[in-house]
């Protein structure tokens, strides 16, 4: 094989994230790709119409290094832009990822050897981290794992599926026609729930990502758009599965804080105890104030921060700050 087929031969990987205004962590996002073990994959990145210094960062990057391929254009949205990425990706798989977050550098190794073990399976996430801001640790949560669960818990509007962990087959991903633009807020549920429908669904034990939260990371206004677009992509999956029964159980309970002050203080206990029980006393002290500034007068707010204070570490674990 000549030296020029072997540098335009398709990668295995290609990897999807779309950008905007994500300068603050972009970097962090990007080198947590780069830096995978397994190294075959191209870094596909789609600025779209970023007013911050996004851009210039992706430049740089792509300058560095030969697998990352730079579009920048106007703003169009997040669903144009996935389908745009789609359209660019030359890899027999995708995997999905975003500008604020953390791959772990076996994420992709652990991903492909799966999906090549399993045949039947057409798209696969994985346990992630959660942190926030300031990249504090908070929580892992857990996903189901195998397709029946995943399957029954999506047709009734439980996520079980992290958009930013998952690596699909790419010809599984045009057999259904990537993102539909009609379920805005949604577009990745109704997508797993499509993919659901020619193959099999799964999530690795093994945690792949650390996925940030930002303070006023979404509306209540978002919150309910984002729910009803859950809602209206299980009933269009009831009515291609022949489903007469189909009942919608999930609730609007959201696990990211809006800008009000009461959903902040909310999850500032929230965060805080997340992180107490993880064994990081800093971050539940960080929390603790914070919620006790928000308001003053909130017992549970007090009984944070004194807890994460004075209170031994829980039982057979250690302090991992």
């Amino acid at each position: 094989m000549s030296e020029l087929s072997q540098i335009s031969a398709p990668p295995i990987i290609s990897v999807l994230m779309p950008v905007f205004n994500g300068g603050k962590h972009l970097a962090t996002a990007i080198s947590s790709i780069l830096g995978q073990t397994f190294q075959d994959f191209e870094l596909l990145l789609l600025d779209d119409g970023s007013t911050d210094e996004s851009l210039r960062i992706l430049r740089e990057f792509e300058a560095l290094d030969s697998r990352v391929r730079v579009t920048a254009r106007e703003n169009k949205g997040l669903i144009v832009t996935l389908n745009e990425l789609v359209s660019q990706a030359r890899g027999a798989y995708m995997a999905r990822m975003d500008a604020d977050d953390v791959a772990f550098p076996d994420r992709f190794a652990r991903q492909l050897c799966f999906l090549e073990e399993n045949l039947d399976v057409v798209c696969v996430g994985g346990h992630f981290e959660i942190i926030d801001e300031a990249g504090r640790y908070l929580t892992t949560l857990k996903q189901p794992r195998s397709n029946l669960e995943i399957q029954d818990l999506m047709l009734a509007g439980h996520v079980a599926i992290n958009h930013p962990t998952v690596m699909v087959r790419s010809v599984s991903m045009r057999a259904v026609g990537g993102y539909d633009v009609r379920y805005c807020a949604a577009e990745d549920y109704d997508l797993w729930l499509r993919m659901g429908e020619i193959g099999e669904l799964a999530n690795l034990s093994a945690v792949l990502l650390k996925y940030r939260v930002h303070e006023n990371s979404v509306s209540e206004r978002s919150s309910n758009k984002q729910r009803e677009s859950i809602r209206l992509a299980c009933e269009s999956a009831w009515a291609r599965r022949g489903i007469v029964d189909g009942v919608f159980t999930a609730t609007n309970s959201k696990w990211r804080p809006s800008a009000d002050a009461a959903s902040q203080i909310i999850f500032a206990v929230r965060y805080g105890w997340w992180a107490w029980s993880n064994c990081q006393r800093s971050t539940a002290i960080y929390y603790g104030w914070k919620a006790v500034r928000l308001q003053l007068f909130r017992l549970e707010s007090w009984r944070l921060l004194l807890v994460a204070l004075l209170k031994p570490l829980p039982k057979g674990r250690k302090e991992l700050n």
